[in-house]
């Protein structure tokens, strides 16, 4: 079965989403972030996976559920960091980031019998999702990351190599303000929603401090 993979930093203060700093304050965003983390690894706790893997810049904390095997990041730029998660896997692996809480188990259920690959576009030209029938790492090294051209650039590489690509729903990343709000209000009932309604009206739509 397929391995599913969550690639995400420890939400502390100061190394976590940086740009919601302003409107929030750096403990604000840190707590955001967990609770993205936080509905995220819920949702690919609930999907069929033969393993679930968290590819981890830190230390777990209480937010982490049990059955996930942690594995620390490699050095290096995300491309390298998101290959080498790649690497440890022997089989169809399914990769996404902390940035979405709004993703379902629906949606991580990815059936890769027919493709080689899937490819989830974020709004932002980035993607929130990649999953590989037969992992390869070289897929992903010198892909530009945090780009708006990334997405394109990685789904390119994947076609380029002769892969046979499923598109997945486009998705909404959490890196600013009105991406939280808007993200929260997809999935209105999840830590991520609840935390940000704990934070007040600093969300583009308050008067902000």
């Amino acid at each position: 079965m397929t391995t599913l993979l969550v690639i995400a930093k420890e939400p502390l203060p100061g190394r976590v989403k940086t740009r919601l700093t302003p409107p929030f304050s750096p403990a604000e965003a840190a707590a955001l972030a967990e609770a993205a983390l936080a509905d995220t690894l819920d949702a690919v706790a609930a999907a069929p996976a033969g393993r679930r893997v968290l590819v981890l810049d830190g230390t777990p904390g209480p937010w982490l559920p049990a059955g996930f095997d942690v594995v620390p990041q490699c050095a290096g730029g995300l491309d390298l960091r998101l290959a080498d998660a790649f690497a440890r896997c022997d089989g169809p692996a399914l990769l996404i980031g902390m940035d979405t809480p709004q993703v379902t188990p629906e949606l991580l259920t990815v059936d890769l019998a027919g493709y080689d690959a899937c490819f989830g576009p974020a709004e932002d030209g980035g993607f929130w999702a990649l999953g590989l029938a037969r992992p390869d790492p070289a897929l992903l090294r010198g892909v530009p990351m945090s780009t708006p051209r990334t997405g394109a650039v990685q789904r390119r590489r994947l076609v380029a190599a002769g892969l046979r690509v499923r598109d997945l729903p486009r998705l909404r990343d959490v890196d600013t303000a009105a991406d939280a709000a808007a993200v929260a209000a997809l999935a209105p009932h999840g830590r991520f929603a609840a935390r940000l309604a704990g934070c007040g009206a600093r969300t583009g739509k308050g008067t902000g401090r």
